[in-house]
């Protein structure tokens, strides 16, 4: 569905989870579909293949076919798919418009690997979020999204640093929307990266996000296998991540109170808007 896709969207995290964030006091309406397409040609898409930054932590190789947005940019794109926007976060928009990727970095210290996860139970505390979560999108003049399922179940290889789990997800006329997660481990933090896809081909865009991911690298003094005797040390492990991290130990309620979800969605038509924007520039 990016050309359904860009129908239903980054949220705090169960997808993109939607954590404790700074929102807008009050709602803002949506640019209509036309003005919308317009202020996504006129971002400014860095295209492949060229370098790009995730802030000062990591950087990101943009392959042929690719196109990179820096964080001003990637707040607006944000907006325009009706997602909160968000500040120092990038955007990654691959298989020529058909999916996009979000990241950020989450300065949250080091990330002890050695906890076991249970899929079942961390679904279950995501779905007791829904309900604050959708209040909370209400607040903001955006749809209510609910957890239905994992699409691939929380899993982490402690050989590439990386916590992954795909989540599926459902809008109130029960479109399907899934965020394939990743969390990419350093010395001082996590960064996030947000897969969006149409469910429809998604297997075949998490492959290609994959090889996407197999030009990012931590700066040097980034790494995890870096870390120093004396560094900070998180206070939560990997089954506090898939909940959203610092939101869900803040509430020291335990997981069941996590904070809802920062799930990235994509609005009705911007999909194509984005593929349009593909071959405009190879033409």
């Amino acid at each position: 569905m990016i050309h359904r896709l860009l129908r239903a969207v980054l949220a705090g995290v169960a997808g993109f989870v939607v954590l404790a964030v700074a929102w807008p006091a009050s709602p803002q309406a949506p640019p209509d579909r036309d003005t919308a397409r317009q202020e996504m040609a006129s971002l400014a898409w860095q295209r492949g293949p060229a370098d790009a930054r995730i802030g000062k932590i990591a950087t990101l190789k943009v392959a042929e076919g690719q196109a990179f947005l820096d964080g001003p940019n990637t707040r607006r794109f944000l907006e325009l798919n009706q997602n909160p926007p968000r500040d120092n976060h990038y955007t990654l928009v691959g298989g020529d418009g058909t999916w996009f990727a979000v990241f950020y970095f989450e300065d949250a210290g080091y990330v002890k690997d050695d906890e076991k996860l249970d899929p079942d139970a961390l679904l279950k505390s995501l779905q007791e979020t829904d309900e604050p979560s959708n209040k909370e999108r209400q607040r903001l003049g955006m749809p209510p999204l609910y957890t239905v399922g994992w699409h691939v179940p929380p899993h982490y290889d402690p050989l590439t640093r990386r916590l992954e789990w795909g989540m599926r997800l459902r809008t109130n006329d029960n479109d399907a929307i899934v965020n394939y997660t990743i969390r990419l481990l350093g010395r001082r933090g996590i960064v996030h990266a947000t897969l969006v896809s149409d469910p429809e081909r998604l297997d075949r865009d998490i492959a290609d996000f994959k090889t996407a991911l197999s030009a990012y690298a931590f700066v040097p003094g980034e790494t995890y296998a870096e870390f120093r005797a004396g560094d900070r040390v998180a206070e939560y492990g990997l089954a506090a991540l898939v909940l959203g991290g610092a939101a869900a130990v803040a509430t020291k309620s335990g997981f069941g109170k996590a904070l809802g979800k920062f799930i990235v969605a994509g609005v009705v038509g911007l999909g194509s808007a984005i593929a349009a924007f593909f071959r405009r520039r190879r033409s």
